[in-house]
């Protein structure tokens, strides 16, 4: 099974507040079966209700944060405290995508913005590439992936891109059922 999985997600938590709770919920169920989580060491929204999921399930994090942000406080905060924390920080954002890209055994974005779709189709990206050859996935939360996944269906059915990537992307929103696909996709 998967035992590092680099999860993309918001720094923010968004206006529904279903989504906090499964980001919490994916972060425990991660500690659960004991899969290290990998990303982006905020202390903030998604990525931080994520990492305390894992936190309070006695689970393992390890966190890669641009100096900037530290900086700036965007970080766990006390993460040098807590047990099966590790946090790395990094002098770019570049630095910071490469290091969870090589950590990751597979990636998974659940809900967020800007930066987790440039996350996602980063490693996407890689993946079509041949780059690596880890899997990628979407956790599903409410649908809120349904309208990127159409259009990506399109992009593909107007020759942009090929028909097989779309279907490579594993997308679900039962914990379970997401790690086992992305373990066969492996």
């Amino acid at each position: 099974m998967i035992s590092r999985l680099a999860v993309f997600l918001g720094s923010r938590d968004g206006n529904d507040p279903a989504l906090a709770e499964a980001a919490y919920a994916v972060g425990r169920g991660l500690a659960e079966r004991d899969v290290e989580l990998v990303y982006g060491a905020g202390g903030g929204g998604l990525m931080g209700r994520v990492s305390q999921g894992v936190i309070d399930g006695g689970g393992r994090v390890f966190g890669v944060i641009p100096r900037f942000m530290v900086e700036r406080e965007w970080g766990r905060v006390g993460d040098h405290r807590e047990p099966g924390v590790e946090t790395v920080v990094v002098d770019t954002m570049h630095e910071r995508k490469a290091l969870m890209a090589d950590r990751a055994e597979a990636f998974l974005a659940l809900p967020g913005g800007l930066g987790t779709l440039e996350e996602l189709f980063e490693v996407w990206t890689w993946q079509t590439l041949s780059l690596h050859g880890k899997p990628v996935g979407l956790f599903n939360v409410g649908g809120f992936w349904d309208p990127l996944v159409e259009m990506m269906r399109r992009i593909a059915e107007a020759g942009f891109m090929h028909g097989p990537a779309v279907e490579q992307l594993v997308v679900g929103d039962d914990l379970d059922d997401v790690l086992l696909r992305l373990e066969q996709a492996r």
